[in-house]
């Protein structure tokens, strides 16, 4: 099992290294509160987009995980040496008790990965089901770059995912010798301890006052009204009144579930703040680290630093334009032209593997344009779509971010339009652009692939982070305060019964009927890794504990097996395999009969050569243990029997 000692110790160090590089960039670049504030986000988003196809290049390995690292300290080190020249004005700092709050409210999303210990066994909280990318980490630690894919023996054997956040995880458990549970556990609490650290240096950049930090930290625990609303409804979901929640939600819940869209959208923001510094001051160093930025965010998540930000850099361009003389806009548009240019030759894998999959998911377009389902069955199908347009705004925004929408929305309205906001027009302009476009997205485009509609749900995130700096600023110093207080307070104090429940959820998980089997599966999966080569590939039944997890997926393997799979089950491979969705359905079928004990010699074959497992995995739990096909098939050879737990085959 995961231990958190040492989840804990990778975190600390992870944070330690990328802000000590992310600072001696952004020193140079920003405002110093901003440059603080930044500093995570900005050292881990131009290390790893930096860092990812140099290892792909040189190799994966520890020794030169650690010498890059050591390369990039000295460096670091250096430049904090030279001094810089801020103009001799003293500005507001973050304080150290809003880092120390931050990192606590951090532990927040974090503890829902931890494995909960009790008489009954061990079971995990809900988002953990989200983290069986989790073997994306080990597979690249284990094998190397490019990574190989982890859930599917596809030919050619590649991962057509975005996943240059589980890749700095593995470079965290690969020098350290951490499992990649504890790294996406460590990766999870940074992610979410640097949006906090952006979020609290753009408000007090903006707001020039040190209490705007800790607004950021409170507005950023506040859940939905969806506790509040319960009591009058009758149900948590709110139906028939509204559609069933699907994810839709604000900052402290997505930190657990998605912390790689949660990074993007970091970095999305961060992107959008260094176009305004580039507009006001044309400087290499600056389009240099908005273009490893950007690519950063496009390799997190295609939805949130690749489309959403698309749209807002698009929005924002004409912004800019406008707001600078004309004289400047011509280099302004090149240097812009020669940064998506550089992006786009970095990400180029990632969009090869992208097209790659869309082609073969066939079914129409990956993006269509269909409102957000807001509301439920009471209101009839015909005038359902039509009433969603006017309630997204109107009904699911005050319920899912109740602390920050109306008053970011006014924040952000008061300083575009305030005189004292002129040095900062730049930064605020964009970051309205975003906000917009960001809430745009979320409202109107909806993603095909698979069975969730992934674009809108994380699209909202960088317009989150947006409203929540905003906010901390508005109730701090802006005109008309009194309005932004109340809408903010009184927001957050509805919320806290959700907050209040989520937190309860993540620590102590939810139990299962299986959680005593779960506790003793470390054992099983180490007498797997004992009898087989680091490259094989294990079958098991894709239904293993399948009630440890909200929905069914082979959860024990993606956590415990450090081994790829030839097949790890529906929900695993959704977004991981180049499969369209009858052959993912039949494939998911034809497992499911194996080790139900209803196999046939041909399923054998084909588990055998066509699927390329190397091992097979049986446990009590199945029914192919008493009737199974594999103990007389002349493919398979028993590697490793223990009585009642487990029988291993491996391929003769």
């Amino acid at each position: 099992m995961a231990s958190p000692v040492n989840a804990a110790l990778c975190a600390l160090l992870a944070t330690a290294f990328w802000s000590l590089v992310g600072y001696a960039l952004c020193r140079r670049l920003a405002p110093q509160a901003l440059a603080a504030g930044a500093a995570p986000v900005i050292g881990w988003a131009v290390h790893s987009a930096a860092t990812l196809p140099l290892f792909t290049l040189i190799g994966f390995s520890p020794l030169a995980v650690v010498a890059v690292a050591a390369l990039c300290v000295i460096a670091s080190v250096a430049s904090l040496r030279q001094p810089v020249n801020t103009g001799g004005k003293p500005e507001p700092q973050i304080p150290v008790s809003a880092y120390v709050t931050a990192a606590a409210l951090a532990l927040l999303p974090t503890v829902a990965l931890l494995p909960k210990f009790s008489a009954q066994g061990v079971h995990l909280a809900d988002p953990i089901f989200d983290h069986s990318k989790i073997a994306m980490i080990d597979a690249m630690a284990r094998q190397g770059l490019p990574p190989v894919n982890p859930v599917f023996a596809a030919v050619p054997d590649h991962l057509p995912y975005y996943y240059l956040w589980h890749y700095s995880a593995a470079e965290l458990a690969l020098p350290l010798h951490v499992s990649g549970w504890e790294a996406d556990i460590a990766l999870t609490w940074f992610t979410a301890f640097a949006s906090l650290c952006l979020l609290m240096g753009v408000a007090i950049w903006l707001g020039k006052r040190s209490s705007a930090a800790i607004w950021v930290i409170a507005l950023a625990a506040a859940a939905s009204l969806r506790q509040v609303l319960a009591l009058i409804v009758g149900t948590y979901s709110l139906e028939p009144l509204l559609a069933p929640p699907t994810g839709f939600a604000g900052w402290l819940f997505q930190a657990a579930w998605v912390p790689q869209h949660l990074m993007s959208a970091s970095c999305v923001v961060a992107a959008m703040l260094l176009m305004a510094l580039y507009a006001e001051r044309r400087r290499v160093a600056v389009l240099v680290t908005l273009v490893l930025v950007v690519t950063a965010g496009f390799q997190s998540s295609t939805y949130v630093g690749g489309i959403t930000f698309a749209i807002a850099a698009l929005a924002a361009t004409p912004v800019l334009l406008f707001g600078m003389e004309p004289a400047r806009r011509i280099r302004f548009l090149i240097g812009l032209m020669v940064a998506a240019v550089l992006v786009a030759g970095l990400a180029m894998p990632f969009l090869r593997d992208q097209f790659g999959t869309v082609a073969v998911h066939g079914g129409g377009s990956p993006i269509v344009i269909r409102p957000f389902a807001v509301l439920g069955s009471l209101f009839p199908d015909r005038l359902r779509h039509g009433f969603d347009l006017p309630a997204y705004w109107l009904v699911l925004l005050p319920i899912e971010l109740p602390a920050v929408y109306v008053a970011g929305a006014l924040s952000l309205a008061v300083m575009l339009r305030s005189v004292a906001y002129r040095p900062e027009k730049f930064a605020v302009a964009v970051l309205a652009c975003l906000a917009g476009a960001g809430l745009v997205a979320s409202w109107l485009l909806v993603s095909t692939l698979g069975d969730n509609n992934d674009l809108g749900l994380r699209a909202v995130l960088p317009a989150t982070a947006v409203l929540i700096a905003a906010a901390a600023v508005g109730v701090t110093l802006l005109p008309r305060r009194r309005l932004i207080v109340a809408t903010a307070v009184g927001g957050l104090l509805l919320s806290l019964p959700d907050t209040a429940q989520m937190l309860r959820s993540n620590i102590l998980g939810t139990p299962a009927r299986d959680s005593d089997v779960f506790a003793q599966a470390p054992e099983l999966w180490a007498a797997v890794r004992r009898v087989t080569p680091s490259t094989a590939r294990i079958a098991n039944d894709p239904l293993y504990l399948r009630d440890l997890t909200p929905w069914p997926a082979n959860i024990s393997w993606a956590l415990l097996a450090d081994r790829s799979s030839c097949f790890a089950g529906r929900e695993l491979v959704l977004a991981l395999a180049p499969l369209s969705a009858s052959e993912r359905e039949a494939i998911n079928a034809q497992f499911v009969r194996v080790f139900a004990g209803e196999g046939t010699p041909q399923d054998i074959d084909d588990i055998a050569n066509r699927y390329r497992c190397d091992v097979v995995v049986v446990v009590p739990q199945d029914k192919a243990w008493d009737n199974g096909p594999f103990a007389s098939s002349h493919d398979y050879r028993l590697a490793d029997d223990r009585a009642g737990r487990w029988k291993i085959y491996v391929r003769r």
